[in-house]
Formats: structure tokens, C-alpha cells, sequence
């Protein structure tokens, strides 16, 4: 186990070189690798000045070196090994010559793969706490500027430059989100993002294996992950197929010309997902879609060729591995070529089962989320092999529910409606359920600042099916419009020594703060230990009079929830609901701590959602 952490250790800090004549630079990745994978195979990307004019000789037992590729730029080489589950923890001499004389030596670290079984998953039992670092406490100030970094400046005045949260400062608060009830933390691409400006949100990575050192080194994001899993949270990384940051190193020197996407001129994607799956789509349409850069700064990789293929892949399989992650959260998911992230998911299963995966689908429809999903029912034509997807639909729905005239089509049925259409996913309960996240407007300000609406919407999304998903400042009613994003990036008061108030503490809060802090934590956590809510059944009854009821249900308990988002008194007769009340003829109202009894008429108060565990 020493032998393993330290070889580890030692590929994250630097790998070691021995030259027989001096050589100003080489960079290999990944940085490291394990014997055990299911999958023996690893492609190294080779990089220094002229690499291509050496020849490449290993000789390790338990590592075969299968084939050398030279590509256009000769200051690459990529290298197919071939290691067994024999192969010995050590560093591997990879030896280069020219003209039959050793050049240089290069010693590539390798351990023993971790058991698969200790990478958790994220599942319904989960509630997931989305933080962006930058912007959620400074624990560590000597991290805040970095010299020889693009930008180097702090400034807590601009949305668009870094404010100095880094991991330390998570690692601080790590208590404050168990206690809200949270069991799993996502946090936004904590990879370097050495970028000129607006580094600060991580979605440039320019080294894929290097923790952003403003943010923390690689060891500290290991330690982070360790401490959470010791109080219980899960660990979620969210991941880039799609783009590259233009400062990247593979970027600023193309191994080849089509390791991104080339157009005459910049091309931008048009975003438009229905491209993809439209049977009348132009082909010019889709691959702008596809194929087009995201912005001027995001270089669009091409992921039809293998290189691409591989180096993405494997940076991933190295974070799980590393860290012991158990969970992604993989970025403009509809922006890549479908062929390969169904192979790349793929991939991940097999080397970790338990893996939890989902895509951001920021899409307009049940149907275009369906489309993404795994499986194959819609006539699709490709299994993308993705377990979940963000749950847009059900977003815009618990909006409409609350915000919504109430009629027909609109109000509480566009969610019973939005639900009933699950028949189209193969595991709907996989679909992550949320309200707002870094690139949506604040949830309170949707719901036009209405305490009374934004108890009633977080209680659905604690209530129905899916994996429910929080963003940080949420508990205590941070606001704003997403136009421009960084509105919906503010700060987390207190998280900075210098803050006047402290929004993290009880004291810190204000007296409608602290209601709705106590309303979503006494939910979240009855969630958290009631299997009902997690992985039991859905059954939902056509909304009557603008109220919407359903149920949560398993061997253990029933849970009934009626939703009145209107402004008015309603009245329910409970003998419609007797196929799941059965013979209760009470029960433990659980946000209010009292027993509810159940008359043939039910009154349900104006602007409310009511949680009642059947007893």
C-alpha cells in the first residue's frame, strides 16, 4: 500500500526524468498509470523538442511496448503499452535513442489498481450540494495569487475575476454541509484553467492532470475527497469532452491538425441540440452543432479520432483512480460525438461498476433529454450508454407548478403531466432534479422572491423521483438573474475572513434566511433516512382544483404529498386517494413535527406543500 501511495504521490508532483545528454523538456500522460485495470491498455502522449527523431525501447516486466505512432508535429510521439496484471509497482525506464545510442531516460511511475468495489456511486439516497470554489470560501489566502499564472489578479468587486475560494475553503465548511443535509458534493472543474481572464469558473483546462494552484494541489484534492468520505459525502467531478482551454499545452502545439476541429474562419456551434436528432436536419446544421467551437477561448476537440479519444478517456479513468471519486458530471454533453461517449461510458463501467454518471442536457424538451439518455426506445438509432441526465423537463415543470396559471395543460399539470412521460427514459430515477445550478438564474428570484412558493418547490424536489440536486447559497435564499452569468456566482457571505456577516452561522442569517435554512434541513435530512424517498415508488393523481398529490412508497413507509400552490384554501376528498392510504387514518406531518388526521374532507392551507408519513 506504501509502495502504491508513493509512486502515486510521486506522479502527481513531477514525474522524474534521467537524462544521458540534457533535454530542455519532455511531458508524458497520463502522468502515471496502474497495473490491474480491466483494460490494459494505456496510450502515452510524448511531447519535447524533436521527440519523433529518437526510437522509444522499454524493457520492464509486465509492460510490453505495442506500437509507436509518429504523427505530423515531430515534437509528439504516442506510445500503445500494453500492462499486465502482473506488472510490479515502479517507475518503468522508457528509454530513447538516436542513431542507436540512449538519448535520454524517462521513468514512468506505475502502481496496482484499488480495489473497484471502494468507488461508492452516487445514487437516490443522495442529495447532491453544487459549489463553484472560487466563489464559496478562501480558506488558504497564500494560494489567492500565484506568479507566472495568465492572471494573477484577485478582485472580489468583478464577477469576472477570481475572488480566491479554493479547496481549503471547503474542506472548512464540510460539517455545515452535512448538517444542511447534503450527502454528496459536486464541485465545478477544479483543473488549471491558466487562462488570460474569467479563469475563475474552470471550463478552459489547460493541464488535465493538475489541480488549478489557486485552488489547491493535487494532493490537497485527495485529501479533500478523503475527508469528505470520512463525513459521509460523496465525491461528483465534473468533466470536458467537448473543449479544451485554447492555453492548453496540446493546443498552443497541435500533435496534428485535426486534433480540433478545423473551419475556415471561427465557427461557433449554434447550440442547437435538435440538430442531432432531427430526421430533417441539414448535415451542414448538425455538424455546426457538433463540430462548432463553443466560444473563441474553448477549442472544439475532435472526438472521432482515436488520439483525442484515448487522452480524454484516460485523463478520467486517472482522476477515479487517483482520488477515488464516485461520481461525473459531464459537461454540454449534447455538444459531443455520440459513437464515442457511448464507447467512453462504456469504458468507465468497466473499469468502475459502481461509478455514477450524468450529462448536462440543457435541452428544451422531455424528448431531446431522452434522446441522450441510455437506451434505445425512441427510435434513436445509438444507445449512448448514459445512465442520467439533468433534469430540465422536471425544472421547468416544479416552476410552472408554482409560478404557473393553473389550468389544464399549465400549473400542477405540467408536472404530473412531465412525469407521466418517464415511460421514455429506461431509468428515469437515474435523471439528477434540480432548480438552479452556475449557469441558470437563482431559483428564489424565479419564484419572484415568494417564501411561501420556494418552501414549496424544494419540498417537491426532496419529494419526487431522480436524484436531487442543490446549488450553494440556495439554503440561504441568494438571488439574481443569470444575465450575465456571473449574477448567479456571488460570493457566500461569510466564507472570507474580512465578510461583516457570516451567512454560514445561525447568528449570520436572516429571520426568513434561517426559516427557510431550517425548512429544507429538517426535509433533507428526514429524506436522508427514509428509503421511501429515495428508491421507493412514484404514484402521482391527475391534479384536481389546482392541487397536485402524490405519493412516495415502499415496504417501509408511505409518504403523501399535496401540493396547493395557489392562493386559496383547498378542500380534498381523501376517498380518492385510498389506494395508498389504505386504512391510515393518520399522519406525522413531517415539516410541522405534529400528527395529521384524516377526515373524509381534507383542507389543505393556501401556498403549501404538505409532507405526511402515513401511519
Amino acid at each position: 500500500m506504501k509502495i502504491k501511495l508513493f509512486f502515486i504521490l510521486l506522479a502527481a508532483l513531477c514525474v522524474s526524468k534521467s537524462y544521458a545528454q540534457p533535454l530542455k523538456e519532455i511531458k508524458i500522460e497520463p502522468i502515471s498509470w496502474w497495473a490491474g485495470m480491466e483494460n490494459p491498455f494505456v496510450q502515452l502522449t510524448i511531447y519535447g523538442k524533436d521527440i519523433n527523431k529518437t526510437t522509444v525501447e522499454i524493457n520492464y516486466p509486465g509492460v510490453n511496448l505495442i506500437r509507436v505512432h509518429q504523427v505530423e508535429n515531430s515534437n509528439y510521439l504516442f506510445a500503445d503499452l500494453e500492462i499486465s496484471k502482473d506488472a510490479k509497482a515502479g517507475l518503468v525506464p522508457i528509454k530513447f535513442s538516436q542513431n542507436g545510442k540512449v538519448k535520454f531516460t524517462y521513468n514512468y511511475p506505475i502502481g496496482t489498481k484499488s480495489s473497484a468495489a471502494g468507488i461508492q456511486g452516487v445514487n437516490n439516497s443522495d442529495l447532491i450540494y453544487q459549489i463553484l470554489p472560487d466563489r464559496f470560501s478562501n480558506g488558504d489566502k497564500r494560494n489567492d495569487i500565484v506568479p507566472n499564472m495568465r492572471e494573477t489578479g484577485l478582485n472580489r468587486d468583478s464577477m469576472y475575476y477570481r475572488h480566491g475560494g479554493d479547496l481549503q475553503g471547503i474542506i472548512n465548511k464540510l460539517d455545515y454541509i452535512y448538517d444542511l443535509g447534503a450527502t454528496a458534493i459536486w464541485l465545478t472543474p477544479v483543473l488549471e484553467n491558466n487562462m488570460e481572464k474569467a479563469s475563475y469558473h474552470g471550463y478552459a483546462i489547460t493541464d488535465h492532470y493538475k489541480i488549478d494552484p489557486r485552488f489547491g494541489t493535487n494532493e490537497q484534492y485527495k485529501s479533500f475527497v478523503e475527508k469528505c468520505h470520512q463525513k459521509g459525502i460523496k465525491v461528483i467531478k465534473d468533466i470536458i469532452h467537448n473543449h479544451f482551454g485554447d492555453q492548453h499545452w496540446t493546443i498552443s502545439d497541435l500533435p496534428f491538425k485535426d486534433w480540433v476541429h478545423q473551419w475556415p474562419s471561427f465557427t461557433q456551434t449554434t447550440y442547437k441540440d435538435q440538430t442531432v436528432f432531427d430526421p430533417y436536419a441539414s448535415s451542414l446544421d448538425k455538424k455546426k452543432m457538433v463540430n462548432g467551437w463553443f466560444v473563441k477561448t474553448m477549442p472544439d476537440m475532435n472526438q472521432e479520432n482515436t488520439f483525442v479519444q484515448n487522452y480524454i478517456t484516460q485523463h478520467v479513468i486517472w482522476w477515479v483512480e487517483y482520488a477515488r471519486l464516485d461520481g461525473l458530471r459531464l459537461d454540454t454533453y449534447p455538444y459531443n460525438y455520440l459513437p464515442y461517449m457511448k464507447e467512453w461510458a462504456e469504458r468507465m463501467k468497466l473499469e468502475y461498476p459502481n461509478l455514477s454518471i450524468f450529462g448536462e442536457a440543457l435541452v428544451n424538451s422531455n424528448i431531446s433529454q431522452a434522446y441522450f439518455s441510455g437506451g434505445n426506445k425512441l427510435n434513436q438509432g445509438i444507445d449512448t450508454s448514459l445512465p442520467g441526465v439533468i433534469d430540465v423537463s422536471v425544472k421547468d415543470a416544479i416552476y410552472e407548478s408554482i409560478n404557473g396559471q393553473f389550468g389544464w395543460t399549465t400549473g400542477v399539470n405540467s408536472l404530473y403531466s412531465t412525469l407521466a412521460e418517464d415511460f421514455i427514459y429506461v431509468t428515469p430515477e437515474n435523471n439528477v432534479v434540480f432548480l438552479d445550478n452556475h449557469d441558470l438564474s437563482r431559483s428564489f428570484s424565479i419564484l419572484k422572491e415568494n417564501l411561501s412558493a420556494y418552501k414549496s418547490a424544494y419540498t417537491i424536489l426532496l419529494t419526487t423521483r431522480g436524484i436531487p440536486q442543490t446549488y450553494y447559497g440556495f439554503e440561504i435564499l441568494m438571488k439574481n438573474f443569470c444575465d450575465p452569468d456571473g449574477l448567479v456566482r456571488s460570493d457566500f457571505p461569510g466564507g472570507w475572513q474580512e465578510d461583516r456577516t457570516d451567512k454560514f452561522t445561525h447568528e449570520g442569517r436572516s429571520p426568513e434566511e434561517n426559516e427557510f435554512f431550517n425548512h429544507f434541513k429538517t426535509l433533507a435530512n428526514y429524506r436522508k433516512k427514509t428509503s421511501a424517498l429515495q428508491t421507493g415508488k412514484l404514484m402521482q393523481f391527475v391534479p384536481e382544483d389546482g392541487v397536485y398529490t402524490y405519493f412516495r412508497y415502499d415496504s417501509n413507509k408511505t409518504i403523501m404529498v399535496i401540493v396547493n400552490p395557489t392562493n386559496q384554501i383547498k378542500t380534498l376528498d381523501t376517498a380518492r386517494f385510498k389506494e395508498r392510504l389504505q386504512e391510515s387514518d393518520s399522519a406525522m406531518d413531517v415539516l410541522e413535527n405534529k400528527i395529521f388526521r384524516f377526515e373524509k374532507q381534507m383542507d389543505i392551507p393556501a401556498n403549501k406543500t404538505m409532507v405526511l408519513e402515513l401511519l
